[in-house]
Order: structure tokens, then C-alpha cells, then sequence
């Protein structure tokens, strides 16, 4: 769906829509009939709206999106998501229309350092090895995280083809770690943009926090241990929400990462993530867990107030 000047509303579909001036009246024709969508404008107004798209039979992604509803449990325990996302907003607002160049050509969208940008899914469409809908399809992008959270994906690149449609590379959360893959400007909703990064050094065992390429703080950290090692890669924060019960060893917050740690048997998928102390303070700093970052309960409080979803996190 897209809003429109005038705050008309357009629906976004795979039906050919042809507008028509007929006097006052602006028409949208598709091959299942005309709907009038205005009237007493004499300009010509092209709406692209039409609701039997959302029929069944259509086969629409946006159709059999999920409830938007966040979730309130996590790992039997009472959370607080600290991103108020209205998935169903974000996933029925196209993403708004840029200049497209004449020629084929490349913008660099993160560094993954300095600046990175991100984006919600707007459609569950095919990731592509490359960005040529014949190449092989690698993934598909999904709404939600294993914890039901509104999906983040980590963009890296963006391109149009010589057809002048824009792709866009991103990181893909999946097994194994480390995926990348090409989906179209349109399958995802707004950009957006941060300057922070996470750095976990698992050798001297810190975490330390940037903000424009400048480190700003650091803390000690518990890491996986020798048989459980926590993965090293480039990664990025999917979720974020607060835990209720102080007395909970993940207290007081909890963040999901794209890590995927070597327990593939583990609930939720085996997400690297980066909580409290677990019971445990005085083993921090240490190898310690099955791959979770531990913090601090005083620095897991900080680390909350000062990083969001999309903020890249590289584990060495």
C-alpha cells in the first residue's frame, strides 16, 4: 500500500493498472474490472489501487503477513521490546521512490564502521546469489526472527541493473554465518541509518562501544568458552527488549544478534546474544557461555540506552 498526495491511498499489486481521465473522474482498470478512485480533480491523478489483490488466489506476500503484535514472552520470561515497530505500518508503506540513473552504476550503502544502514522487509521475496532475478536464489527474506520480532537485515551495497531496476545487497541472518545475497529496492521498507558499531574482543575479553569510527566506551565481557566458542564474523543487532524480573540471569536487557552460535540444537535456533550476567558476575570477564556475550548488570544498562536494531556488531 502507498499513501499518495493528497492522501489517497494506492495498493501495490501484480495486476496491470491503466488510469483514464473520463471528465472529473480518475478510473483504474485491471483485468478484474474499474473501480473509481476520485473524482472532481481536473488533473490527472495514476493511482495504482485495487483490493481484490488481496483475495486468495492472488498469492500475495503482503497477504499472509503475520500479526503485528510484539512480542511480550521471551524464553519464558516477561519482556519489554524497546522498539515500538508497527510491523503491519512498516510492511504496507512502499518504500519511496529514488532517482534512477541513466547508466548502471553502484552506491556503497554501510561500511559496517562508520555508518551502516538497515531496513525492515516490506515483502517476503527471493535473496539472489547476484542481482539478476535468473540467478540462483539463496534465501528468501522473512518478517520475523526466531523470537517473533520485526526482521532486521544489514544492507551492504546498492545497484541498478540496465534496466534501471535497484537492487540491494544485505546480510542474510541464516546458518552458516556470513551469507550475503541481492533482493530488489522494493522488497524492503525504509532505510535506515546508524553511525555505531559493537566490537567484541574475545581475546582480551571487552566490548567495545564506537560512535562515528570513535570508540566511546568499553566494558569487560563473558564470551563462549573453548568448546562453545562465541563465532567471529560481522554481525548486527536484530532485537533488543528489556527483562521484567531482576531475577532472571539475563537481566536487565537482552539483545538478538545475526550470530548463530555452534549449537544448532538450541532453543530459538542457537542466536548468539548479549544479555546479563547470568548468575554469575564474578566469572566476568572470562570464557565462560555457549557462545552468549555476557555483560555486567550496570553495563548491559548502559550498552541499552546507547545502541539500537542495526547496529553492526564484529566479534575478533
Amino acid at each position: 500500500m502507498q499513501i499518495l498526495p493528497g492522501g489517497l491511498v494506492g495498493v501495490r499489486t501484480s495486476s496491470r493498472l491503466r488510469a483514464a481521465k473520463l471528465g472529473t473522474r480518475v478510473v483504474a482498470k485491471s483485468a478484474q474490472g474499474s473501480i473509481i478512485i476520485a473524482s472532481g480533480m481536473r488533473r490527472l491523478v495514476i493511482l495504482a489501487a485495487v483490493v481484490v489483490a488481496f483475495t486468495a488466489g492472488q498469492g500475495s506476500a503482503l497477504a499472509s503477513a503475520p500479526a503485528s503484535r510484539l512480542p511480550t514472552r521471551w524464553a519464558g520470561l516477561r519482556i519489554t521490546p524497546l522498539d515500538a515497530v508497527q510491523p503491519a505500518a512498516v510492511r504496507a508503506t512502499a518504500p519511496p521512490r529514488v532517482l534512477k540513473p541513466r547508466k548502471p552504476s553502484q552506491q556503497v550503502l554501510s561500511d559496517e564502521r562508520t555508518f551502516t544502514r538497515w531496513a525492515y522487509v516490506n515483502q517476503t521475496d527471493a535473496i539472489f546469489a547476484r542481482p539478476d532475478a535468473s540467478s540462483h536464489r539463496v534465501a528468501r527474506l522473512h518478517w520475523n526472527t526466531e523470537d517473533g520480532f520485526p526482521e532486521v537485515y544489514l544492507l551492504l551495497d546498492a545497484r541498478w541493473d540496465r534496466r534501471r531496476v535497484e537492487w540491494v545487497k544485505l546480510r542474510i541472518p541464516m546458518r552458516p554465518n556470513g551469507r550475503t545475497g541481492w533482493v530488489r529496492r522494493d522488497d524492503l521498507g525504509d532505510f535506515h541509518f546508524t553511525r555505531t558499531l559493537v566490537v567484541v574482543d574475545r581475546e582480551h575479553l571487552r566490548l567495545s562501544f564506537y560512535a562515528g569510527g570513535r570508540r566511546q566506551w568499553s566494558a569487560p565481557v563473558g564470551v563462549g568458552k573453548p568448546s562453545t566458542p562465541t563465532p567471529a564474523g560481522t554481525f548486527w543487532i536484530r532485537e533488543r527488549f528489556k527483562i521484567s524480573d531482576p531475577r532472571s540471569g539475563y537481566w536487565p536487557y537482552a539483545f538478538g544478534t545475526a550470530d548463530y552460535s555452534t549449537l544448532t540444537d538450541w532453543p530459538g535456533g542457537g542466536v548468539v546474544g548479549i544479555h546479563g550476567p547470568y548468575y554469575e558476575p564474578g566469572l566476568i570477564p572470562g570464557h565462560i557461555s555457549h557462545g552468549c556475550i555476557r555483560l555486567g548488570v550496570a553495563d548491559d544498562a548502559w550498552l541499552a540506552r546507547h545502541v539500537g536494531v542495526g547496529t553492526p556488531v564484529r566479534v575478533v
